[in-house]
C-alpha cells in the first residue's frame, strides 16, 4: 500500500514538474497538438496539456514528435539585415521579395546558421537533408547555399499557389502534401498556424517600416537615374 501511494506520488511529481520541452502528438485523422508529457495506461496513451490531461487510444496515435527546439541567440530586430547581401542576391535570382526571406529565416533560425531542429532541418532557411540535396546544396550549414536554396523553395512554392502568402508558408512549414490534404488550405495545425501568423506579421512589420518609394522626376523620370529599384513581389 504504502509502495503504491509512493508510485502515485512520483506521477503526480512528474505531471505538476516544469516541461523541459513540449511534444507533438499526430493522430491518424491529421489532428496536431502539443503535450507536456505522456504515459501508456493499457491500451491508452494519458496525455498532458495545459489545464489537465485526456486518454487517447493507441491506435489513434500516428506519431509523437519533439517539438523543434534551437539553441537561444540573440532576437534581431527587424531594421537590422543580417545576411543582406546574400538575401538580396537570392530574392533577385528566384524573383522572391527580400522581406519575405528575411522573414521567412527569422521564424525558421532567428538567423543562426547552424541550427538543427529535432526534425533535423539546418540552418538559416532550416531545409531538411533530403530537400537540399534535391536543390543541389552541398554544403547545408553555408549561408549562401542554404539562402539560395531556401529561396528557390519558397519561388516553387508561391508559383504553385499563385502567390497566395498563406499558402506557401504552411507549405513550406508543414510540407505541399499536407496543404492538399486539407483541400488547398493553411492546415489546422496549431504550429503550422502559429508560424504563418508569425511570419506575416515579421513581413507587413518589414514593408510598414520601409521608407517610402520615391517618384522619379526630371532627368531621373527620363531613366537617366533611377531612384528606387522596386520589389520583386508584393503580397
Amino acid at each position: 500500500m504504502r509502495l503504491k501511494r509512493l508510485a502515485m506520488s512520483a506521477l503526480l511529481v512528474v505531471f505538476a514538474a516544469p516541461a523541459v520541452r513540449a511534444e507533438y502528438i499526430v493522430l491518424r485523422n491529421g489532428q496536431r497538438f502539443t503535450v507536456t508529457g505522456y504515459q501508456i495506461l493499457g491500451n491508452s496513451y494519458r496525455l498532458q496539456m495545459k489545464g489537465g490531461a485526456v486518454d487517447v487510444p493507441v491506435e489513434q496515435v500516428l506519431t509523437i514528435e519533439p517539438e523543434d527546439i534551437f539553441t537561444p541567440v540573440p532576437r534581431v530586430e527587424v531594421s537590422q539585415e543580417p545576411f543582406g547581401e546574400l538575401i538580396r542576391a537570392a530574392a533577385k535570382r528566384y524573383s522572391v521579395d527580400a522581406d519575405l526571406i528575411t522573414s521567412v529565416i527569422a521564424a525558421e533560425s532567428n538567423f543562426d546558421p547552424k541550427a538543427i531542429s529535432r526534425r533535423n532541418a539546418r540552418g538559416l532557411m532550416q531545409l531538411l537533408p533530403t530537400t537540399a540535396a534535391h536543390l543541389g546544396v552541398k554544403n547545408i550549414f553555408d549561408p549562401q547555399e542554404n539562402i539560395d536554396a531556401g529561396t528557390h523553395y519558397l519561388s516553387d512554392l508561391l508559383l504553385l499557389y499563385k502567390n497566395d502568402l498563406a499558402l506557401t508558408l504552411a507549405a513550406y512549414n508543414a510540407g505541399p502534401e499536407r496543404v492538399q490534404r486539407y483541400g488547398q488550405r493553411v492546415p489546422p495545425f496549431a504550429e503550422t498556424i502559429s508560424y504563418v501568423r508569425r511570419v506575416k506579421q515579421t513581413y507587413n512589420q518589414r514593408k510598414a517600416s520601409a521608407p517610402p518609394v520615391k517618384i522619379a522626376t526630371g532627368n531621373a523620370a527620363a531613366g537617366m537615374t533611377p531612384l528606387a529599384e522596386p520589389s520583386s513581389r508584393q503580397f
